[in-house]
Formats: structure tokens, sequence, C-alpha cells
């Protein structure tokens, strides 16, 4: 019943700028953090950033200073503004939802169906 959709992948230049976008539908009362994950062909999924309930954030040591991640409890939607890209960004990004009550009894965690960031130089 919960899904999350995610949107803002494609082609970019190195050195360009995406923004990646996570929206999470259903009946969902909560959810606890937020994050971005990535991979690439041939490699393990390797995690991006995360955003507490409350708004703070970490960062992978690769992307820190480039990447900022940022998130809409009303809208239960997160976000990736990823600056200064190159080539080694390149991946399938894939956002994820930790800890989603959707009643009294059930919490559980949920992936997006992953969005495709493709940087070229």
């Amino acid at each position: 019943q919960v899904q999350l959709v995610e949107s803002g992948g494609g082609l970019v230049q190195a050195g360009g700028s995406l923004r990646l976008s996570c929206a999470a539908s259903g009946s969902i009362f909560s959810i606890n953090a937020m994050g971005w994950y990535r991979q690439a062909p041939g490699k393990q999924r390797e995690l991006v950033a995360t955003i507490s309930s409350g708004g703070i954030p970490t960062y992978v040591d690769s992307v820190k200073g480039r990447f900022t991640i940022s998130r809409d409890n009303a809208k239960n939607t997160v976000y990736l503004q990823m600056n200064s890209l190159k080539r080694e960004d390149t991946a399938a990004y894939y956002c994820n939802a930790n800890g989603v009550r959707t009643s009294a009894w059930l919490v559980r965690n949920y992936w997006g169906q992953g969005t495709q960031v493709t940087v070229s130089s």
C-alpha cells in the first residue's frame, strides 16, 4: 500500500546539478529516517545520505560539500540536491524510508524503484 516514487534523474555533464525527489504515498502516520542510496553496475548498494525525522543529515565522505539532503515531513518527501557532479556519481539512486508507521501495530521499511543518474565528461 505504501509506495515511494522517485523523480529528477537524468543525464548531465560533469560539474552540473540535479535535484532528486522521493515522495511516499499511502496511509502513513509517520516516518523515522529517510535516505538515499546508489548502486552502480557490478557494485554493492552504497549509502549516500540520511536525514532524521528531526532534520539531522549525514553524508558519505565522497559527497560532502556537494550534496544536500532535505525533507518535508508534511509531504512525506525527501530531496537530494546534487551539485558539482562527477563521473563517479553515475549510478541508480534509490530512496529509503525507515520506520514507516501505517497503523498502531505495523512499522516497516520501504524502497523506491530507483532513478538513473548519468554524468558525462
